[in-house]
């Protein structure tokens, strides 16, 4: 009898075989330690509270110095406690996985430690060997050729049926940027225009202006700049699913003699181009590919011309630190993933002949993105309009993701911003 097909996604809950996730039977041996931990992160969180609810169901407040979020959680052992001292975001991730905590609102938990990140220090960041082990591993997805395309593929060919059953009209996955981000009452698609309109207005776009997008998505930008702007344009892309779908959106909107999609790898680009785009592609490159990534565009372009990129950062001050890891989103997510640490980036484009401009920040802006997403996300599974073959745990692992990057952006520890690049003549 032939055996049934793997669920799909399998190999996101699967990927973090290789990474550390924290032992277990620690958890016994070392538990009166814990209540040390418990001490330090009530005094860490410098604004903010946690109400914790035990393993023995003692209850008991950390922080609540000054006023910020309110969080709950339940330890049900401690064994995560044990999985983030050792793995950090990896093995907390494990634990919520294996039912080890509980939150009502993990959102506001992220937001909570994200906001006293510089009080609390490296609580949640993996130390010692399983930091070594991580970092390895992370290490083996680096974004070659070879990796590249299959750090790609494992995220973004889950499927465009996947996709489609929880992402807005536009079928745009990056952040939107709306009129106010804390009015829940604007469509979300007209935000994601508004953020595609943004980022063109930046390239002083004339009809028939030759324009590269890096990271084509789903060709949303693709369609408005060809549509709107009368460019020529040029999407590439590294997954087969989106390359399938641009194609067929094209030639439903009757671009396709002025839009086109290729599958192939930005090092690989040949031509001059009037203009690039590129929105939250950059974060899959790793930071050992920057220059590379940065010398593309400068190659590409013309003399004089511009490239406006939407960008994911983190501050300087944590940035040393998250790179010498792997955390969540690394190992289950985003393999070979990598924010953007903006001041060495914009260091790297300058030697490239770059001249950083007009960067505009808009973190509030992706908390909501990804706030509606979830909702939308939620809806989809309840009226069973996912595809069948993705199960409870994948979903679980896909709320996490997006509840753990709200939490994020929420409380300033990320930030997503378009700037402009602008080649000398």
């Amino acid at each position: 009898m032939a055996s049934s097909p793997s669920p799909r996604g399998e190999h996101l809950l699967k990927a973090d075989r290789g990474f550390a996730t924290g032992s277990s039977w620690l958890s016994r041996l070392f538990a009166p330690g814990f209540h040390k931990l418990l001490d330090r992160i009530d005094t860490g969180l410098a604004t903010g509270r946690l109400d914790a609810r035990l393993p023995g169901g003692e209850t008991r407040v950390l922080g609540d110095q000054a006023p910020g979020v309110a969080a709950q959680i339940e330890l049900k052992s401690w064994r995560p406690l044990i999985r983030l001292m050792t793995s950090g975001s990896v093995g907390w991730y494990r634990g919520w996985a294996e039912g080890e905590w509980a939150s009502p609102e993990p959102e506001k938990l992220f937001e909570l430690f994200v906001a006293n990140r510089g009080t609390l220090g490296n609580v949640a960041r993996a130390k010692g060997a399983a930091r070594w082990r991580n970092l390895l591993a992370h290490m083996q997805r680096r974004n070659n050729r070879a990796n590249a395309r299959r750090n790609i593929e494992a995220h973004y060919d889950l499927g465009n049926d996947f996709y489609a059953a929880w992402l807005d009209e536009t079928m745009t996955y990056s952040s939107a940027v709306f009129a106010d981000p804390l009015d829940r009452e604007e469509p979300l698609a007209d935000a994601q225009r508004r953020k595609v309109r943004m980022l063109l207005d930046r390239l002083d776009l004339a009809p028939g202006d030759r324009l590269l997008e890096i990271g084509s998505g789903w060709g949303g930008l693709m369609e408005i700049a060809a549509r709107d702007y009368g460019a020529d344009v040029t999407g590439i892309t590294l997954s087969t699913e989106q390359k399938a779908f641009v194609e067929e959106r094209m030639r439903g909107a009757g671009l396709a003699d002025r839009a086109r999609v290729e599958l192939v790898d930005y090092r690989d680009v040949r031509g001059t181009f009037d203009a690039i785009a590129s929105v939250e592609m950059v974060e899959a490159v790793g930071q050992d590919y920057w220059p590379a990534y940065l010398q593309a565009i400068a190659n590409r372009l013309k003399p004089g011309g511009r490239a406006a990129i939407q960008l994911i950062s983190i501050p300087e001050a944590g940035f040393d630190a998250y790179a010498a890891s792997a955390d969540f989103i690394q190992t289950y997510i985003f393999p070979g993933g990598m924010l953007i640490e903006e001041t060495r980036f914009a260091e790297i484009a300058k030697q490239a002949g770059l001249r950083w401009a007009d960067r505009a920040g808009y973190h509030l802006h992706y908390a909501e993105t990804l706030r509606r997403w979830r909702d939308r996300y939620d809806r989809a599974v309840a009226e069973g309009r996912l595809p069948a073959d993705f199960d409870a745990r994948f979903h679980k692992l896909w709320r996490y993701y997006l509840m753990y990057c709200e939490g994020g952006f929420r409380a300033g520890g990320i930030d997503v911003a378009q700037v402009t690049l602008v080649k000398g003549d």
